[in-house]
């Protein structure tokens, strides 16, 4: 029964490891059972047998890929009270993780839509709640600080980076200061601009 276990286990581990190399190299949309199947070198029945639907080889290849990784560490960003200091150890800590990951993270944003719906969500809430953390202690009425928020929101992006560092040729620490740059570039910009929230509110 010991040997029977350990092969299930083994055998379950290689379909992980299959899935999590197809997602890294051609991305989850072109990913199939088949392809995973014969990477694996089993059944797509096995595959099933093991994973029933999308989300559990999602959720299996998901935390597979991030045990590997050194995640962003938004807890320690809070502890930083000062908003520019904070603000550029985050994206310092981001950049740093979308590079080391970036060839899964680019296959894994640009197939957003093809995830299954529950880690579509939790892409966007840690998103938000990095731009949260890191808009937190700037201290601006509205609609200057939704401006704030979308600078941060547009910094924090996969894509920004994407664009800055691999695009463009920037190290990270370039981009992160230019992305600090825009920030206080809204910061410092004072001109009144119309609040949409107080309009709709108004009527």
């Amino acid at each position: 029964m010991r040997a029977r276990a350990e092969q299930i286990d083994e055998t379950r581990q290689r379909i992980v490891a299959a899935t999590v190399e197809l997602h890294g190299s051609v991305g989850p949309a072109a990913t199939t059972i088949s392809a995973i199947a014969d990477l694996a070198n089993v059944t797509r029945l096995t595959v099933y047998r093991h994973f029933p639907d999308e989300t559990a080889l999602f959720n299996a290849c998901g935390a597979q890929w991030m045990s590997q990784q050194r995640l962003p560490d938004p807890d320690a960003w809070e502890q930083i009270s000062d908003p520019a200091d904070r603000l550029r150890a985050g994206l310092a800590d981001l950049y740093r993780f979308y590079r080391a990951g970036a060839e899964m993270l680019a296959n894994i944003y640009r197939d957003f839509t093809v995830l299954p719906r529950e880690h579509q969500q939790l892409l966007l809430d840690q998103d938000n709640r990095h731009n949260e953390i890191l808009a937190r202690p700037f201290r601006l009425p509205s609609p200057r600080r939704r401006r704030l928020r979308a600078a941060i929101g547009h910094a924090t992006l996969f894509w920004t980076w994407h664009s800055l560092c691999i695009q463009q040729g920037l190290s990270d620490k370039e981009a992160v200061e230019i992305m600090a740059g825009m920030v206080a570039a809204v910061l410092l910009d004072r001109r009144e601009v119309p609040d949409p929230d107080a309009s709709v509110s108004s009527r």
